[in-house]
């Protein structure tokens, strides 16, 4: 996954999201008073990033942003890219700079390392799980909040795929709102009233009854809701080609190959962001040459 995928994704809104999050974790963390205590502003030092176990990497170009708080003396080189699969013990980035700086900056670059590289060994594993039977794996917004994007980013570099970044991406109909409009069809249809053109509409359905009337509907995608296997197999075979097919709820490595072979287009899973291991990284100081 080259650097340029990472600078793609993190334009506008989403770089601006990235950056105040990079900025909020440096001021929790306070002032270094520990490593001002010891070393002085000109003190120079180098060090290097190891990878403590075999994990797919994601995060590594958040490193230079978040030195350039610090000012434009660090510098980092980054030895692999972002979704390369690295074992235990591979220097994944050096950094060089002032002692203080790299320092204060350490703690958040492994934060934001370790989870973001865990969010992508997660979905590398569900990936492989898929491989081969032509559905495609979505992630949610069950993300941490203020980190949508840099877990979403994770996703990418894992090799699955975005659902939606925000709510205006598509307009996603889920219990509450067909409850308070009265039924699917109502629904979709004040939607489209409201907006012209009206964006992608996906309905989420609980029962067989309400697959048979978003059929009905002019939409693009049906989710299958916390459907045991019986009734989704029922359910997938009675929508028509021309609307999407999503299975979502109670999926585990374990079980998604069983579900993804009942045919869906797309396996949306939140394990993927609200409950991945981080992966362990350290950072070690290395005598300067």
């Amino acid at each position: 996954m080259p650097t340029n995928i990472f600078d793609d994704f993190f334009q506008a809104e989403a770089r601006m999201f990235l950056l105040a999050a990079i900025r909020i974790a440096l001021a929790e963390d306070g002032s270094d008073l520990t490593s001002q205590g010891l070393f002085t502003d000109s003190d120079m030092a180098q060090a290097m990033i190891v990878a403590k176990q075999d994990t797919v990497v994601a995060g590594l170009p958040i490193i230079p942003l978040i030195l350039e708080f610090g000012g434009e003396e660090c510098q980092a080189h980054l030895n692999v890219d972002d979704g390369e699969t690295v074992s235990e013990g591979t220097m994944v980035a050096a950094l060089q700079g002032p002692a203080t700086q790299i320092l204060k900056a350490e703690r958040v670059i492994l934060n934001f390392l370790c989870h973001m590289s865990g969010v992508a060994n997660l979905t590398a594993q569900y990936v492989a799980a898929l491989k081969g039977t032509g559905t495609t794996l979505l992630d949610t917004r069950k993300t941490l909040p203020c980190l949508r994007f840099p877990e979403k980013y994770a996703v990418l570099a894992g090799g699955g795929k975005n659902h939606r970044l925000t709510l205006s991406e598509m307009l996603m109909l889920k219990d509450n709102h067909i409850d308070r409009a009265g039924s699917i069809t109502e629904a979709v249809h004040q939607l489209k009233t409201v907006y012209s053109p009206c964006p992608p509409i996906e309905v989420e359905c609980r029962t067989i009854e309400e697959v048979q009337e978003a059929c009905k509907c002019d939409i693009k995608r049906i989710m299958l809701d916390n459907m045991d296997t019986e009734t989704a197999r029922a359910a997938l075979s009675m929508i028509p080609k021309t609307i999407e097919t999503e299975f979502s709820g109670n999926v585990s490595l374990e079980n998604i190959r069983s579900i993804a072979e009942l045919g869906p287009d797309y396996i949306s899973v939140g394990k993927l962001t609200h409950s991945a291991p981080s992966s362990d990284f350290s950072m070690q100081f290395v005598p300067l040459r």
